[in-house]
């Protein structure tokens, strides 16, 4: 119970008109459903003439209790059915009580449609709802927290775990605003009619109810389990099909294939235990509701046959009817507990994404910053993963309107201190400013505003050339779009295709070469404009003539800004204005490419081993 109360209260207050509605439905469709069976009573008596007391009209506006209102209505009711029979005959009544008996039912149905309908908007909604939460959360979240997790399972909380949360509430909303209406009322009905059956069916309910929820305690266990292991799955579909040109050059398929059995068959067992435990849920209630049913038969029975009854035969037939009736939600408010129960167990895996915190606060009334005047300096700067110091007291300053590159072997700490600059992460200890005020102090948005990145990998989006490069720029024209991709070389190559700037580039721009991709990409970053350029080996991975294009490109990006090199190939750096050689997390040598050579020491080394 205190789960469905903590799930209804998380998600359900942006319907609550919805959830009136099928509040009321529901009321009506019960109401219905005890008038139409009550036509069992005087349909059996008039088939078996067992109507021997006659009844006197009574009026209407002589009760004062609920129990007299009831009374008056029963007898009066009787008054008419006898009226009828006494002046058309006993088929005329029966075929009006035919005809009451399908109007009740129809009202029962539509009122029943319309309860189930004011569920969707909420069954859609809450969907819609909780996806955008995630997928604002996946993009809020710094990029140090998906280092630590798999794609596939962060896909498989967004997409299955969401699907089990949203059955868990239409289960939930059913649980509480249709069986136990249905329940409450009839039980009432029940107790009117013979408070000695009810209180003695009353004292069998319970033994089922604990039974039920033993059962449902142990699904949610396994359910997590599930979850977890889909997760697994979706990670290794991933990536494989991103690995799968290594898997093919190391005839591994075999190897990846047996793994992937593996965890199938894994997933296979478990989900057959949940839904072994979860089909479990109907018979249980059925057969549990048809032994109450068996005894109460018995019972009653006895105490009619015996005359020790306070209702008649016709009466404990409707008294069957409707405590059979209750055994339907009775059945639903079970499968809805196990529902409940697996859905907490997803609910618990989205919460993980949800409720992980961003290290990367903003500070409230956070300095604005629109332009770049001065320089960007990095003042005793540490930094680590988990426990392993990655930068070790850097100090380094980039005026505005120079280069400054940074080399070294891999590992080093190059990319990690430029990823420092836009507060991709926060430094440890020391401080990084810009225009002498901290990063942290400064509001998020205006500071990356402020840059432009090109990475060694040109991440490109499954859309055309226009809105790749337009990408993140508001407003632009299809003119400054083309001016931007001309002056990084890659007007002619987009030119040439069929749809040419409306061409769709491929999943991850895999329609595209390399060089191609990388073009786009600083086509993206000339279109922005930054006074701040951050070039993340931007050429390392391409080959001598593409290279030589992007080259170019990057030199058109250069002029005029301040600028952060990361390089790899020490002949593009050449005429940086600062080169600062990164070893194990320290600069350990600055200073020009002449300068550098000099000293014959770590840059001296690598320039030999390129030259070579």
């Amino acid at each position: 119970m205190k789960d469905l109360i903590l799930i209804l209260k998380r998600f359900a207050p942006p319907y609550k008109g919805y959830i009136v509605c099928n509040f009321f439905c529901n009321l009506l469709a019960t109401i219905f459903s005890l008038f139409s069976f009550a036509t069992i009573i005087p349909i059996l008596q008039i088939l078996f003439g067992m109507q021997t007391e006659t009844h006197d009209f009574v009026a209407w506006n002589t009760w004062t209790t609920l129990d007299e209102f009831l009374a008056i209505a029963k007898n009066n009711i009787f008054y008419e059915i006898e009226s009828l029979i006494e002046t058309s005959g006993a088929s005329v009544a029966l075929m009006w009580l035919g005809i009451f008996l399908m109007g009740m039912t129809l009202f029962k149905t539509g009122t029943t449609y319309l309860a189930s309908l004011s569920l969707v908007p909420i069954r859609t909604g809450v969907l819609q709802d909780l996806r955008n939460e995630i997928y604002e959360k996946i993009v809020d979240l710094p990029i140090g927290y998906f280092s630590e997790e798999r794609k596939g399972d962060i896909m498989s909380r967004m997409l299955s775990d969401v699907g089990e949360v949203e059955v868990s509430i239409m289960s939930s909303l059913e649980m509480i605003f249709k069986n136990p209406i249905m329940i409450l009322i009839y039980v009432i009905v029940l107790f009117s009619l013979s408070w000695e059956l009810t209180l003695f069916v009353m004292i069998l309910l319970p033994v089922s109810g604990f039974l039920i929820g033993k059962v449902g305690k142990s699904l949610k266990r396994k359910s997590l389990a599930g979850q977890e292991q889909t997760g697994e799955l979706l990670s290794q579909i991933e990536e494989t099909l991103g690995g799968l040109r290594v898997i093919k050059a190391f005839n591994a398929e075999n190897k990846v294939v047996k793994r992937f059995r593996s965890l199938t068959k894994t997933i296979r067992e478990t989900f057959t235990k949940i839904n072994g435990r979860y089909l479990l849920a109907h018979p249980m209630s059925e057969f549990l509701g048809t032994i109450v049913i068996a005894i109460l038969l018995w019972y009653g029975g006895a105490l009619i046959l015996n005359q020790q009854s306070s209702i008649s035969a016709p009466e404990f037939i409707y008294y069957l009817v409707i405590f059979y009736s209750i055994i339907a939600p009775f059945k639903e408010l079970s499968k809805a507990t196990y529902s409940v129960h697996k859905g907490m167990a997803s609910l618990q895996r989205v919460d993980e994404i949800l409720k992980s915190e961003n290290p990367l606060k903003q500070q409230e009334n956070a300095a604005t910053i629109s332009t770049f005047n001065k320089d960007i300096e990095f003042k005793n700067v540490w930094f680590k993963y988990q426990d392993k110091w990655v930068l070790k007291n850097i100090n380094l300053v980039v005026p505005k309107g120079k280069t400054v590159a940074l080399v070294g072997q891999s590992g080093s700490g190059k990319s990690t201190l430029v990823d420092l600059i836009p507060r991709f992460y926060d430094v440890v200890e020391g401080t990084i400013l810009v225009d002498g005020v901290d990063i942290r102090k400064l509001n998020l948005k205006n500071l990356r505003e402020l840059m432009g990145n090109v990475n060694q990998e040109a991440i490109l989006f499954n859309d055309s050339f226009y809105n790749n490069i337009s990408f993140g720029v508001e407003s632009v024209t299809q003119e400054e779009v083309e001016t931007a991709a001309k002056i990084a070389n890659a007007h002619d190559f987009i030119m040439a295709t069929p749809e040419q700037y409306q061409a769709n580039v491929g999943d991850r721009g895999g329609k595209l070469s390399g060089g191609q991709r990388q073009r786009v990409s600083i086509a993206r970053a000339i279109l922005k404009n930054p006074p701040i350029l951050i070039l993340d080996e931007a050429t390392s991975a391409l080959d001598t003539e593409s290279e030589q294009l992007v080259q170019n490109a990057i030199e058109h990006l250069m002029k005029n800004r301040t600028t952060v090199v990361i390089a790899h190939r020490l002949s593009t750096i050449r005429q940086a204005d600062e080169i600062c050689v990164m070893h194990e997390g320290e600069i350990v040598e600055r200073g020009k490419h002449e300068e550098l050579i000099a000293l014959n020491g770590y840059y001296k080394r690598l320039c030999d081993m390129q030259s070579f």
